[in-house]
C-alpha cells in the first residue's frame, strides 16, 4: 500500500510503497477514507512532539472496516469508524479509576512507536516502520486496536467525521470535559487554529456568555466568530491582558484556554484568567519549554490545568 513516511527530522514525507501486516488479536484493519492534517503531524516532522523514526504519519482518520483480527467485538467489516488516537488497555490504574485517556499503556504505546502489544505492523524491505499514536493514517490502509475505532452511522461523510477524530474532541472537550465551563460564563481562547476553533464551539454549547478569540490572523478570527466568539483580539494591534480584562469587568475570564503550546501564550493565558479562574491548556509544548507564574497568584486560587484530547 502507499504511505507517508518520515524517514528524518525537517524532511519531506515520502510517499511510498510499504507492506501492512494483517491485524492480531482485538486489532482491526480498515480502509482510509479520510485524514485531517494536523498541527501534532506538523510538529513530529519538526522534533517539537517526539517519535521514533522511521514512521507514518497520521491520527486525525476516518474509513471502513475490511478486515478484523480474532477476539474482535465492538466492530465488524463494513462499519464507517472515525479513528481515537487514545486506545485504552483497560486495566491499568488510570483505566481503572475511570481516566483512560490517561491510560499508561497507551502512553507507552505512543513513545514506542507502536501498537498496543510493543509491535508494529509496517514494514519497508523488511524494516520495521513505527507509528503515529497508534494509527498511522496518513495510509491507504492501517491497522489499529480496536478500541481505536468508533463506529459512526453509514451516512456521516467520512471527510467530515474524520476531523472529530482530533480537532473537534480535543477542542469541544476541552471547553465541556476539563474545564466544564458554565452557561453564562466568560472564556478566552487564545489560538485560533483547527483545535481552537473548537474550543470556541464548545464554549458555545456550553453556553458560555462571552467568548474571546485571540490570534495573530484576522481570517481566523473571522471563522472564529463562525463558531461562536463574541469578540476578537488580534494581539498585534491590541494588549491582550487589558482587552480580555476590559470585556470582563475587569475581573479576568473565567476559563482562559490556550491553544498553541507555546510557554509564553501558556503565561499570556493564565494572566487573563481572573481570581479564581481557571486556565487550560490543551496546545501541545515540547518538553523542552517551561512556563514562569507568579507564586504569589496561586493565593488567588487560580487554577491551570492541562487537557490531553479533551478529557474524551
Amino acid at each position: 500500500m502507499k504511505a507517508a513516511v518520515l524517514y528524518e527530522l525537517d524532511t519531506p514525507l515520502k510517499v511510498e510503497d510499504v507492506d501492512l501486516d494483517g491485524p492480531k488479536s482485538r486489532e482491526v484493519r480498515v480502509k482510509i477514507a479520510a485524514n485531517g492534517v494536523c498541527h501534532s503531524d506538523y510538529s513530529v516532522i519538526h522534533g517539537v512532539l517526539r517519535s521514533r523514526l522511521p514512521v507514518v504519519l497520521g491520527h486525525e482518520g476516518a474509513g471502513i472496516v475490511e478486515e478484523i483480527g480474532p477476539d474482535v467485538d465492538l466492530v465488524k467489516p463494513g462499519d464507517h469508524v472515525v479513528l481515537s488516537f487514545a486506545p485504552y488497555c483497560g486495566h491499568c490504574y488510570y483505566c481503572a479509576i475511570g481516566r483512560p485517556v490517561l491510560c499508561v499503556n497507551m502512553r507507552l504505546t505512543m513513545g514506542k512507536g507502536t501498537l498496543l502489544d510493543g509491535t508494529c505492523r509496517l514494514k519497508k524491505d523488511g524494516k520495521e516502520i513505527h507509528h503515529m499514536a497508534g494509527l498511522s493514517s496518513f495510509a491507504q490502509y492501517a491497522v489499529v486496536p480496536e478500541v481505536s475505532c468508533i463506529k459512526i452511522p453509514d451516512d456521516v461523510p467520512l471527510d467530515k467525521a474524520c476531523l472529530v477524530g482530533c480537532g473537534v474532541m480535543t477542542g469541544v472537550g476541552a471547553a465541556i470535559n476539563t474545564a466544564k465551563v458554565e452557561p453564562g460564563s466568560s472564556t478566552v481562547v487564545i489560538g485560533c487554529g483547527g483545535v481552537g476553533l473548537n474550543v470556541i464551539q464548545g464554549c458555545a454549547l456550553a453556553g458560555a456568555g462571552t467568548i474571546i478569540a485571540v490570534d495573530l490572523m484576522d481570517n481566523k478570527l473571522e471563522y472564529a466568530k463562525e463558531f461562536g466568539a463574541t469578540h476578537t483580539i488580534n494581539p498585534s494591534r491590541e494588549d491582550v491582558v487589558k482587552t480580555v480584562r476590559s470585556l470582563t469587568e475587569k475581573r479576568g475570564a473565567d476559563y482562559a484556554f490556550e491553544v498553541i503550546g507555546l510557554g509564553r501564550t501558556i503565561e499570556q493565558a493564565y494572566a487573563c484568567a481572573r481570581q479564581g479562574g481557571t486556565t487550560i491548556v490543551v496546545g501541545a509544548p515540547s518538553r523542552e519549554d517551561t512556563v514562569t507564574i507568579p507564586a504569589s497568584s496561586l493565593l488567588t486560587e487560580k487554577i491551570i490545568k492541562g487537557s490531553v484530547y479533551g478529557s474524551c
